[in-house]
């Protein structure tokens, strides 16, 4: 089997969906080395990394890469046109993995990974670009792609109330895992918190922007100080995105900001170290389609607070306390009783470790590489338009 693989968001700067695509072509990597792989390290006009692939390689006895494109609009030119599949060598299955999605009908099977409609739930959660983007792809996905990978249930039900006619026997949930092979790995400090005690401060772990709450979240934090909380920082560990530019002056309008660290980005190592030593992990999301911070908190054993929104709550099963994110107070007095009670905190963290173990990257190279199969052995789909 020949298969066309999106690996053009997993360059040095990867978020969840560059995750997502560099796990799994890792995974199946190993588990199908007779397969014939065409990594794509360009893939559409939505997103563009002129590094790919030189910063992030992968090698295989039956590993070729598809064009290198030097520009935005050479990658346009290449994907927008009609002979792309065949320069390709015309692949039984190519699968997206970054909101894009070709504007014409393939003849081979076309996989279209979903994340989540976060931008239709909210127009003000990112820009106006990014939402005309990311919809035109999904858009394109119910009409052209012949199978679906949804990564949670809540994803597949979110899709399918969008898009009721595609067919339901066609979107298969595929959960992502885990970015950390080592579970026992310690990590690195960040020079941030040298000073700060191990299992002595709280932690939110995301890019900073109104889909992850940190607005609610300080306003709790602010509570919980107020109302005599022990004197924790507040580690806020990702850097800031769109539309909180005026977030350290809240900060100070709120009167804490001497008792927020903001690392910006840190290294894969330094996060293990923060999951690791964390008093707790707080995730007020207010909508994932995953929510790897979560399971990736939880595979180090950080007792976690997160939202009972989407799809976290499949993320975090029984192991976490589920919180309504908009709730602020709930949030202030669920910090207030976790910082007084040190064996409910220790308890969480155990319950953390078992649930992590339940996701499984090779688990889902495995789901992936069936559906593969049954989608090359399947008609193309059929539609009315």
């Amino acid at each position: 089997m020949h298969i066309g693989f999106d690996i053009s968001q997993t360059g040095s700067g990867k978020a969840g969906c560059g995750f997502f695509a560099h796990a799994m072509i890792q995974a199946m990597l190993e588990l199908a080395p007779e397969q014939r792989f065409t990594l794509l390290p360009s893939f559409g006009d939505f997103y563009f990394d002129a590094l790919m692939p030189v910063i992030n390689p992968y090698s295989g006895k039956n590993v070729q890469y598809g064009p290198r494109h030097l520009s935005r609009e050479n990658a346009r030119t290449f994907w927008n046109g009609t002979e792309a599949e065949a320069l390709l060598g015309k692949p039984d299955i190519i699968h997206s993995n970054n909101f894009w999605c070709p504007a014409q009908p393939l003849s081979s099977r076309l996989i279209y990974t979903f994340y989540d409609m976060g931008f239709v739930i909210d127009p003000g959660w990112t820009t106006e670009a990014n939402r005309v983007g990311c919809f035109e792809g999904v858009f394109r996905s119910a009409m052209l792609a012949d199978w679906v990978v949804a990564i949670s249930e809540a994803s597949k039900a979110h899709y399918l109330s969008v898009f009721p006619y595609f067919p339901k026997d066609r979107i298969r949930v595929i959960f992502p895992c885990s970015r950390f092979g080592d579970s026992s790995a310690m990590g690195t400090r960040p020079n941030s918190l040298k000073n700060i005690p191990e299992g002595g401060f709280w932690l939110n772990v995301g890019t900073i922007e109104p889909r992850k709450n940190q607005r609610r979240l300080v306003e709790a934090y602010s509570g919980y100080l107020a109302k005599g909380g022990s004197s924790m920082p507040l580690v806020l560990a990702g850097g800031t995105g769109w539309l909180m530019d005026d977030f350290k002056q809240y900060l100070m309008e709120l009167g804490i900001a001497d008792s927020v660290i903001m690392t910006g980005y840190v290294s894969d190592e330094e996060l293990i170290w923060l999951y690791r030593n964390c008093y707790a992990n707080l995730y007020p999301s207010l909508f994932e389609g995953f929510g790897l911070p979560v399971l990736e908190g939880m595979q180090f054993g950080a007792p976690t607070l997160t939202s009972n929104a989407a799809s976290l709550p499949e993320v975090a099963g029984k192991a976490a306390i589920l919180l309504a994110p908009e709730d602020v107070n709930a949030w202030t007095q669920a910090m207030l009783q976790l910082s007084a009670n040190r064996a409910d905190r220790d308890y969480l963290g155990t319950l953390a470790l078992e649930q992590a173990a339940s996701f499984d990257w090779k688990r889902s190279a495995a789901s992936l590489l069936d559906l593969y199969q049954e989608a090359a052995g399947s008609p193309k789909r059929s539609f009315l338009l």
